[in-house]
């Protein structure tokens, strides 16, 4: 069973993500406040804390959010999800996995500083196929895979 380690959100897209301490995910949208919110497949995006690890030994000073990440998870090995996965999120939420990876934006400053970047690997995105409140802390089950 995995859990949140944090959430972050960013008002604006092409900006860093901030840490906040609880966010409300609505089914269709997303997290509120999110600009990456919105009715379509990549709603929330997931990065594992152990993932960030490897990259903060490169870069001490990285900041939860800088992968534009929504959730980092830790705990679980988000690299043995697969698209269609449903995952449990607290008590009442389901987020559905719906891409693996994405191409890294141009001008990203961590591939420049260090060759790599992991999102474009293992970032998760998901949608929201039931919302609720969520906090730091929250377990995170493998709730079912679809067909």
């Amino acid at each position: 069973m995995g859990y949140i380690e944090a959430i972050c959100i960013s008002e604006e897209k092409g900006t860093v993500k901030q840490e906040i301490s609880t966010a409300v995910l609505r089914p269709d949208w997303g997290i509120e406040g999110d600009a990456h919110a919105g009715n379509w497949h990549r709603q929330v995006s997931l990065l594992a804390g152990e993932s960030i690890d490897g990259v903060r030994e490169m870069i001490p000073e990285l900041e939860r959010g800088a992968f534009a990440e929504n959730l980092i998870i830790r705990d679980m090995d988000l690299r043995e999800l697969t698209v269609g996965t449903q995952l449990e999120v607290g008590a009442s939420i389901v987020l559905e996995i719906t891409q693996i990876g994405k191409e890294c934006h141009n001008g990203c400053a961590i591939l420049a500083i260090t060759g790599d970047c992991i999102m474009p690997r293992e970032g998760l995105f998901a949608k929201v196929v039931r919302g609720g409140s969520l906090h730091p802390g929250a377990s995170i089950l493998i709730h079912e895979k679809v067909a």
